[in-house]
């Protein structure tokens, strides 16, 4: 039988078919070529054939199942040179051609020849192919946006067994990597470096996550544009949506439906405005936005020039999210309530993850006494639950950094509704997981009506210092005192101003759409 394995304990006798043991790499002082004599043990388990991977025809009688079997892609424009720098790393390690750049191959083209190949050889009996389907995982290097395009891909697709996926973080935030234990900072690109973190992965513990689906319907402004650098621009994970019931009253003439999906959060209001002037900025002067340290401190800057640290003083409270919107939210199947908003709220955030603006938590831990009179749950993130968190201004977000900090926790539930109010405002700001856009708002009769509701689960890969937590955990031991108090949920906003620091169609890109990967970072 082709590709069955002869003895599966003689796993050094043709170990040099699958990788050589010694490797060239270019001295980063003299720039000269090096030999590293490296042990085979050392990358093997992480090694794909080519004929696996569909290039080439012959078929490599093997020596050793692979434990952890790995594609790689790398958004190659993302961490200013690194992205380029760990492209070219991984690739002296692997097979070079498991090794993807992502501004040259898109993830659902190859993870759908992959799997082709992969069912093909199944097929024939191959036992290499069988195994690396059943052990294979997924890295993916980028920002925030990169890695959610990756794991919409992976959901979308519906492929037998998916792969989970570990992230590296090359972006602003790097919120995604965060939560699952992987670090917030750019990594070193070193040889070293690199292996430890796929060591890291062979480890590393399968977690669901959920992902939530959202629907927007609005009308395109009628003339002019609402955005300074091009028309309405709305992130990549949402798109036009034709197949709305003819039923649906919003299904009106000139009325726009579109549909996406996200990972992590989904906000309004204040930091969503903020993160559409960075943006902005970025897109006119990439120049200036190489170094994460710099992004982030260019951030923090812009909310304090947009004025959102008094925003009492500098923002009418017609600009506040009650002002705005009707909020609707579903605990129970079937069940809409309305959701009181505090008057003073001027951003809202829908939290999937423990982890937003760059590691900081909105939600926080409070106490279990609190948990069961507000009859809320602990914040996992595979429970079919989002977690809806208020902010007043730059400071209520900045108390996040103190040891117990979090926002007004305003609910949680598996489906939410926002309907704007006709002539309250022109615009507001909006943005998932990372990606901002300037969104129009009825002037008269119109309605834009969001909705955020339960869609799937993908898996995740999570180190020991994850923050993220599954229902199916074990419950920590926790003392009658440990968490937060929740006081300043009804602290008044001049209070608060003196605190001090402390695939499916839901997420596939069109087709013939132009990607900008820079955008994604």
């Amino acid at each position: 039988m082709r590709g069955k394995l002869g003895s599966l304990s003689d796993l050094s006798s043709t170990s040099s078919k699958l990788l050589s043991p010694v490797h060239r790499f270019v001295s980063r002082r003299s720039g000269s070529v090096v030999e590293v004599e490296m042990d085979d043990n050392m990358l093997k388990d992480y090694y794909i054939p080519n004929y696996i991977l569909g290039i080439g025809s012959e078929v490599t009688e093997p020596s050793h199942i692979p434990a952890c079997p790995v594609v790689v892609f790398i958004n190659s424009r993302s961490g200013g040179q690194l992205g380029g720098t760990l492209l070219v790393t991984y690739r002296s390690l692997l097979n070079e051609n498991q090794v993807f750049d992502l501004g040259e191959k898109t993830p659902d083209k190859v993870l759908h020849e992959l799997y082709v190949t992969l069912e093909r050889l199944k097929n024939t009996g191959d036992v290499l192919a069988i195994e690396i389907q059943q052990r294979l995982r997924i890295i993916v290097a980028g920002g925030d946006g990169t890695a959610g395009w990756l794991l919409g891909v992976v959901s979308d697709l519906k492929l037998p067994h998916p792969p989970p996926i570990a992230t590296v973080p090359l972006g602003t935030g790097n919120n995604l990597p965060f939560s699952f234990g992987w670090g917030k900072k750019n990594p070193c690109t070193d040889h070293q470096s690199v292996m430890s973190f796929m060591e890291q992965v062979k480890n590393a513990k399968e977690m669901k996550i959920d992902s939530w689906h959202i629907i927007m319907r609005m009308r395109a402004p009628k003339e002019g544009s609402c955005d300074p650098i091009a028309p309405l621009d709305l992130p990549h994970s949402l798109h036009a949506f034709h197949r709305v019931s003819q039923k649906d009253e919003l299904n009106r003439e000139g009325c726009h439906t579109f549909r996406g999906g996200f990972w992590n959060y989904f906000s309004i209001g204040m930091d969503a405005q903020v993160s559409y002037a960075f943006h902005s900025e970025r897109k006119l002067h990439p120049e200036k936005f190489q170094n994460q340290m710099v992004n982030q401190s260019t951030y923090l800057k812009l909310a304090g020039t947009q004025g959102w640290f008094f925003a009492s003083l500098l923002h009418p409270s017609s600009r506040n999210l009650a002002q705005l919107a009707k909020v609707k939210v579903m605990k129970k199947q079937g069940i809409w309530e309305d959701l009181e908003i505090p008057s003073s709220i001027r951003s809202i955030v829908c939290l999937n993850l423990p982890s937003f603006s760059g590691g900081l938590d909105p939600w926080g831990k409070p106490y279990r006494k609190k948990l069961r009179d507000r009859g809320l749950t602990p914040p996992y993130v595979d429970d079919g639950l989002i977690e809806i968190v208020g902010f007043r201004n730059a400071w209520h977000g900045l108390v996040l950094l103190a040891p117990n900090g979090h926002g007004t926790r305003l609910a949680q539930a598996n489906r939410i509704r926002f309907e704007f109010k006709k002539g309250a405002a022109d615009h507001t700001f909006m943005r998932i997981d990372g990606e901002p856009w300037k969104q129009p708002l009825p002037k008269d009769d119109e309605t834009v009506v969001v909705e955020i509701s339960h869609h799937s689960q993908v898996s995740m890969l999570a180190t020991e210092s994850a923050r993220s937590r599954s229902k199916n955990d074990p419950e920590p031991a926790m003392s009658p005192r440990e968490n937060d108090d929740d006081s300043d949920e009804e602290s008044s906003e001049d209070q608060e101003e003196r605190r001090k620091f402390g695939a499916a169609d839901t997420f596939k890109f069109p087709d013939g759409m132009d990607i900008d990967i820079a955008q994604l970072s």
